[in-house]
C-alpha cells in the first residue's frame, strides 16, 4: 500500500476550554484511522467478529507538536514500525497534519491480535498480516533538542 490516510474536521466537542483540541482527541483519531485501515483491507467489524479476533493494545504514546483548532481539517496517516512476520504483534504510527500541512502530533501503538474466544494473544488472518506489513515504513519520533 503506498500510503493510508483520512482527513477528518475537528468538531466542537474536539477542542477544550483553551480552545484547541485537547488530548485525549489525538488517541481517538489514531484509533479512528486504524479502524478505518482494518475495514478498507477486508477485516471491518463484521469481518473481525467472523475471525473472532481483536487487535488490542499495550501501549499508545503521543507526541504534542502543534495545536489543532476548531473547524481545522486534519489529516492522520499510518506507517508500520516494527512488525513481527506473522502480523502477530507490532508497533505501528500514526502522524496527524493540520490543515497547513504541518506535522502536529505523532501516535505510537504497540499492539497484537486477541483471540476473542481464549482471551489469548493470537496470530491474525494472513491477509491481515500482509496488509499492516504493506502498509509504508513509519519511525519512531524523536524530540529535537
Amino acid at each position: 500500500m503506498d500510503k493510508f490516510e483520512q482527513q477528518l474536521a475537528v468538531r466542537w466537542s474536539d477542542v477544550d476550554q483553551n480552545r484547541h483540541v485537547r488530548h485525549s482527541c489525538y488517541y481517538d483519531y489514531g484509533a479512528h484511522s486504524r479502524i478505518r485501515f482494518f475495514a478498507a483491507v477486508g477485516f471491518d467489524a463484521k469481518k473481525m467478529s467472523q475471525e473472532n479476533i481483536g487487535p488490542i493494545l499495550f501501549k499508545e504514546e503521543c507526541s504534542f507538536l502543534r495545536e489543532l483548532g476548531l473547524n481545522e481539517t486534519i489529516t492522520i496517516n499510518f506507517q508500520k514500525g516494527e512488525v513481527r512476520e506473522d502480523g502477530s504483534r507490532w508497533i505501528l504510527h500514526h502522524e496527524i497534519f493540520n490543515s497547513l500541512g504541518e506535522k502536529s502530533a505523532h501516535i505510537t501503538i504497540k499492539g497484537a491480535f486477541m483471540d476473542l474466544a481464549t482471551r489469548k494473544l493470537t496470530i491474525p488472518p494472513k491477509e491481515l498480516a500482509v496488509a499492516i506489513h504493506d502498509l509504508p515504513q513509519g519511525k519512531e519520533y524523536v524530540y529535537r533538542k
